[in-house]
């Protein structure tokens, strides 16, 4: 039997509110998406002169799974699991394969296979990151 503290549906809670009940974990998710949608609409997006095309698509997607990965886990490491990367990286390496068919769109610019798996690369190298630094920080208390 939960205590009343506990949630009857079995929902887990971090520090007293369930992940349901944080929304806001999720505004930075669709600004990052919005800002990887607009520069993936220009015909000459913007990259340092040093940065690699393959580069610039691994670091924005391991980002953008972070965030993602930090929504999902409701901000608290406790909430970093196996499956919830695993989540994490499919629907970032998705939101890949969704902006490659926007880029096929835009002017001078193509759908790439190579960005897809450099975006997939960056989404499963952030959540993978976020996963062991979970477990260090878990195996410290």
């Amino acid at each position: 039997m939960p205590s009343p503290a506990e949630p009857r549906s079995g929902r887990t809670q971090y520090a007293g509110r369930t992940r349901r009940e944080r929304p806001w974990l999720w505004f930075p998710v669709f600004l990052y998406a919005a800002a990887i949608f607009i520069v993936s609409g220009m015909s000459q997006p913007p990259l340092p002169g040093s940065v690699s095309d393959k580069w610039a698509h691994t670091a924005a997607y391991a980002g953008f799974a972070l965030l993602t990965m930090r929504a999902l886990a409701g901000g608290e490491w406790a909430g970093v699991t196996a499956g919830r990367c695993v989540m994490a990286a499919g629907l970032v390496a998705l939101y890949g394969a969704s902006d490659e068919v926007h880029q096929a769109f835009v002017p001078g610019r193509t759908a790439d296979i190579h960005d897809l798996a450099a975006d997939a690369a960056g989404a499963t190298g952030g959540v993978a990151a976020m996963w062991l630094l979970a477990r260090l920080k878990r195996s410290e208390r």
